[in-house]
């Protein structure tokens, strides 16, 4: 799905003065991602490239990112290790935070996950990461099958019990009481009192091959498109809804509040230091391959 945009005002040029193409770039249709984007996607953002947008759930973006496709990508931390010979990290525009992980629900309150089937997003997201980093320590005798489905498919099928449990994202920590379900572990909350870190989700990646200072025009064009949105609300709000797959706008807002916050506008000491924590902590489990020392460095090598 590509979404039109705006006439764009202000457009970026190279150095012979020609407009540059359209960026293509995947993000979530989820209201943390819109409220981001929305003001560059329609072009008020000063002399920032247009964007061909794709709406794409993360594990689709993280296929994408292993392909090499699109220019600009809304991707899992998780996936990272996988993808940053091609692909710089860029400093902002992504997701962590503090009271904002995954939860795993269950039909039954106090559930035992020992040899049960749980439905997750993806086995290169986050949120998998943070499960089985959480279930090592729990689950000692180990879950049983991992079923991989849409997160949006996720609560049905634990509520209809066709999965013991479920790994679930974004506004599901908001909505599955409306389900007649019980969160057994909140993911966040064990990553945070273990490490005092905040939560690493959802990275924006971007070619290298764009070349360095393009890569830093991205970068700030995503900081202006967050003030933007930050600075005028009501402006990004009908292209939020528009793509919340119906989504109740108090809830829209709930997201925002959550996931967009001060690591959005720049990743910083403790943002980078929470990445590179969970990852490191992966590499040790066996789950990812290990980061190289200068692995979130624009330049790369």
């Amino acid at each position: 799905m590509t979404d039109s945009t705006d006439t764009v005002t202000d457009t970026a040029t190279d150095p012979a003065g020609a407009p540059l193409p359209a960026l293509r770039i995947a993000f979530s249709p989820c209201p943390n991602d819109t409220f981001v984007f929305d003001a560059w996607a329609h072009g008020r953002v000063p002399g920032a490239p247009a964007l061909d947008v794709t709406f794409a759930d993360i594990d689709l973006t993280n296929g994408m990112a292993e392909r090499g496709e699109l220019d600009v990508l809304k991707v899992s931390y998780a996936v990272l290790p996988w993808v940053l010979d091609e692909y710089a990290l860029l400093p902002c525009g992504g997701a962590l935070g503090r009271g904002c992980g995954p939860l795993v629900l269950t039909k039954e309150a106090g559930t035992d996950l020992t040899g049960k089937t749980v439905a997750v997003p993806s086995e290169r997201s986050t949120a998998y990461l943070l499960f089985r980093l959480w279930a090592a320590e729990v689950v000692p005798d180990g879950v049983g099958e991992i079923v991989v489905m849409p997160f949006d498919e996720i609560m049905p099928a634990v509520r209809d019990g066709r999965v013991d449990a479920g790994l679930v994202i974004h506004e599901a920590r908001f909505t599955y009481q409306n389900y007649g379900l019980h969160s057994l572990a909140d993911m966040g909350e064990h990553w945070e009192s273990t490490t005092g870190l905040p939560i690493p989700l959802g990275a924006i990646i971007a070619k290298r091959s764009l070349g360095e200072e393009t890569l830093n025009r991205l970068s700030e064009a995503i900081r202006t498109s967050v003030r933007m949105a930050w600075d005028d609300p009501e402006r990004s709000r009908p292209y939020v809804l528009e793509h919340a797959q119906e989504m109740d706008p108090s809830v829209a807002d709930q997201h925002i509040g959550l996931y967009v916050n001060e690591f959005t506008a720049d990743l910083g000491e403790h943002g980078y230091a929470a990445i590179r924590g969970l990852l490191t902590r992966a590499a040790a489990e066996g789950l990812v391959p290990a980061l190289a020392p200068d692995a979130f460095s624009v330049t790369g090598r």
